[in-house]
């Protein structure tokens, strides 16, 4: 399970967006990638179509790593590690490593 979901907001910790943060607008866990708003953006060419009737080069954003990614928790504003708490129901709960909030 991955330790990011979608609509969480995260703070990129390498490369050439380091420190931004932003939400994420969709993950794939089974290869360990997401997609976060206003990170990473590439350039793509749009062929002209009816969605697109001007079509050119777009600006989108490209996925990156869930490694490169830190939970930022919204209780102490600061990337942090996730935990994982299971209480005696079963049902399992993301808790904050820095101010052991659930997340």
């Amino acid at each position: 399970m991955a330790h990011v979901k979608k609509g969480d907001t995260v703070v990129v910790l390498s490369g050439k967006d380091k420190g931004k943060s932003g939400k994420v607008l969709q993950v794939w866990p089974d290869r360990e990638r997401a997609l976060v708003e206003r990170v990473n953006l590439v350039k793509h060419f749009e062929r002209k179509s009816q969605q697109a009737p001007a079509g050119g080069i777009v600006e989108r954003e490209g996925s990156l790593a869930l490694s490169k990614l830190a939970l930022m928790c919204p209780r102490c504003q600061k990337p942090s590690r996730v935990g994982w708490l299971v209480s005696e129901g079963g049902d399992k709960q993301r808790i904050c490593r820095r101010c052991k909030s659930t997340v």
